[in-house]
């Protein structure tokens, strides 16, 4: 039996990311060594502050805080990547193995891999990753990261206050956690838009076609056609779009509700927390040249649009009904807004409320 091989090069992509992450700042200053403990204590603080503020608990028991660095996080989301996608490079690999192409295209697709993880490897500074891995290595998910050398890089450069800062971006990462490990249902609800969306998937030369179409018709006529989502979204077949705008939708919630819980959890011990806001929401905007175009071909531009929008819909909606109409998003997935209703407050509001509209949806 002959395995086709994998249309991705991984191991060349993080080759490439790690080259591309370039120099890491402040890994030999002595204030490095002192940034894992401090920042373990402060999740433990942030998850408190957290569950005080919207109720929700964790149901895995206390959050893991875990620093490391550019290439620290490369190597994890290269291996979450790999394993997430597989589905996908699977039925790629099953059309190409045969071609002459085959070994160009797996460096091709690796080195490109390899250079988006590079770029977003000096971007990041926490995340909370659920790792799609196995589920026989259990220390490897539920994870909070925290990329160290960008952290002390960017209070550097602004002068912020290093422990109102790491606090604060602890809030952000624990609120994630606390929704995803506090409301049972929506993990597993998650990874299965995820799946659907990879078993989805068709690579399929004629779409290619078609979509490069679609968007020389669409410059013609003076449309940005990576603006609802950049190439993942005009790659996307019809049912997959139906996918992504769920998960549009659901993200966009828990961006906003978690920026939100961000500012209100820390009002009393962040003094800076505004300042803070305010250069995070500048530097999020202010990519240009390759920078730009990078975030609006991977889609990023369309995810940071998610924040104010999420944010947004949970002012709208509390300013309607109170946190108690709010907390309905928790009820089910059912109750879960599509990006429509993220747009559309009311439509939600309507919809949870059972109002006539509801017959129209």
């Amino acid at each position: 039996m002959v395995v086709a091989a994998d249309p991705v090069d991984w191991r060349l992509a993080e080759r490439v990311a790690k080259r591309v992450g370039g120099h890491e700042p402040f890994l030999d200053s002595y204030h490095y060594r002192g940034l894992s403990p401090e920042l373990t204590e402060l999740t433990a603080q942030a998850e408190e502050l957290v569950a005080a503020e919207t109720g929700l608990k964790s149901m895995s028991g206390a959050a893991r805080a875990q620093v490391t660095t550019r290439a620290g996080w490369v190597a994890a989301n290269v291996a979450s990547f790999q394993r997430l996608l597989r589905p996908v490079t699977d039925k790629m690999a099953e059309r190409v193995s045969h071609s002459w192409f085959a070994p160009v295209a797996q460096r091709v697709s690796g080195t490109e891999m390899g250079a988006v993880l590079g770029w977003m490897s000096t971007r990041v500074l926490g995340q909370y990753d659920l790792l799609i891995i196995e589920d026989d290595r259990p220390e490897d998910q539920d994870m909070v990261y925290y990329v160290g050398p960008n952290v002390m890089a960017l209070e550097h450069k602004h002068g912020f206050d290093p422990r109102q800062f790491r606090l604060w971006l602890a809030l952000h990462e624990t609120t994630h956690r606390a929704q995803f490990t506090g409301i049972e249902w929506l993990r597993p609800y998650f990874l299965g838009l995820v799946q659907d969306a990879l078993d989805a998937a068709e690579p399929d030369l004629e779409h290619f076609k078609q979509v490069a179409k679609q968007v020389l018709d669409a410059r013609r006529r003076g449309e940005d056609p990576l603006a609802d989502g950049g190439l993942p979204a005009l790659l996307a077949t019809p049912e997959q779009k139906v996918v992504l705008d769920r998960i549009g939708g659901m993200m966009s919630l828990l961006e906003g509700h978690g920026d939100i819980t961000m500012d209100r959890a820390g009002a009393n011990r962040i003094p800076d927390a505004t300042r803070f806001a305010r250069v995070l929401r500048h530097r999020r905007n202010s990519a240009k040249g390759v920078s730009k175009m990078v975030q609006r071909i991977i889609g990023i531009e369309a995810k940071l649009n998610q924040y104010a929008a999420g944010e947004a819909f949970i002012e709208t909606v509390e300013a309607r009904g109170g946190p108690e109409l709010l907390n309905r998003v928790w009820e089910s997935s059912d109750r879960l807004p599509t990006m429509t209703e993220i747009r559309n407050p009311q439509q939600w509001i309507d919809r949870v409320n059972g109002t006539p509209a509801e017959a129209a949806v």
